[in-house]
């Protein structure tokens, strides 16, 4: 595995384990210092000089344009959810826009139902991919890179882990949107929030549900992780909501040192980033993830558990996992 992310790895300081409901959160810290300067997404957008929009009048599904007209690099974080132009997209990795320049970048799309412009530009939806989506998108991206080269992702399986997500919530989307989704559970999700603070000098968080660990996201700037902090606690949180147990096992600081243990066992390949740096991809046996390292030094990294089922290629979806509707 990659130096610089075996090193950060094991330079992760696990702070006090936090619980609500059937999950739990470790704040992550690390002494590692150095790596690019960069704003969030969400900060170039509201700054106004970040455009995305589609790559042309007609647009296409897997690709947007990144316009950065500041002056300095634009991290846009693996499942950030965009809303607007002919219909919704998130991420497929994460990628470091650099400063005064245009970018295509690699995209799936959350919202099958439309295909029209409700605006010519994208927004930020304030949303991050539920992170069991998040992890098959991983997976599939990982997969593509390997057989064409290409970050896509299997965009099929997307769409039907976002039907399973209004299936479970019972929520009416007329274009099965995955905001409907986040908005249906807005309360709960805020319940979620007020119970997980982002701590001063956190730089990335550990999460449990129903007593395993289920993946982890980690970042170089802790100003970019607390603006970053609300997404992905609210993508964690989703699948905590859809997958709730009447008698949750309680979560512990030694299951989360075992699932960082697995990390550096991964199978590891690099790929060129459609940005700044290079795109590292993770599988192995307990585990599978990405991260992206400029000049030595990680920008971001996010591993998840992967399970039996998936690893022999029977990926199991929320029903399955949750055995009932959630209301």
């Amino acid at each position: 595995m990659e130096k610089a992310v075996i090193d950060y790895v094991a330079s992760l300081e696990l702070g006090e384990l936090q619980a609500h409901e059937n999950m739990a959160v470790v704040p992550l810290f690390s002494p590692v210092k150095g790596g690019p300067s960069y704003v969030t997404m969400k900060e170039a957008l509201e700054g106004g000089f970040l455009q995305v929009t589609e790559i042309g009048e007609e647009g296409s599904v897997p690709e947007l344009k990144v316009r950065n007209s500041g002056d300095k690099p634009v991290l846009l974080l693996d499942g950030e959810e965009l809303s607007g132009a002919k219909q919704n997209r998130v991420l497929n990795t994460t990628i470091l826009v650099p400063a005064r320049a245009e970018v295509i970048i690699p995209v799936s799309c959350t919202e099958a139902g439309r295909w029209h412009y409700t605006s010519r530009e994208f927004v930020d939806s304030g949303n991050i991919l539920a992170s069991q989506a998040r992890r098959e998108k991983v997976r599939s991206v990982t997969r593509n890179l390997q057989c064409i080269g290409a970050f896509h992702s299997d965009q099929g399986r997307v769409w039907e882990n976002i039907d399973e997500m209004v299936e479970a919530t019972a929520v009416s989307s007329p274009t099965q949107a995955m905001s409907d989704v986040f908005e249906s559970k807005a309360a709960d999700l805020e319940d979620y929030l007020a119970a997980f603070a982002c701590l001063p000098g956190q730089r990335g968080m550990l999460v449990m549900v129903n007593g395993e660990a289920i993946g982890l996201d980690m970042l170089s700037l802790a100003p970019a992780y607390e603006v970053l902090h609300p997404k992905l606690l609210k993508s964690y949180a989703m699948e905590a909501i859809l997958s709730r147990k009447p008698r949750a096992p309680k979560a512990s600081l030694k299951n989360a040192e075992a699932f960082i243990a697995t990390i550096p066992k991964c199978e590891e390949r690099k790929y060129k980033s459609v940005g700044m740096g290079w795109d590292y991809r993770f599988e192995g046996e307990n585990a599978v993830g990405s991260a992206l390292v400029y000049r030595k030094k990680v920008v971001h990294m996010a591993f998840f558990k992967t399970e039996a089922a998936e690893r022999a290629g029977r990926i199991a979806d929320f029903r399955t996992r949750r055995g009932h509707r959630v209301y």
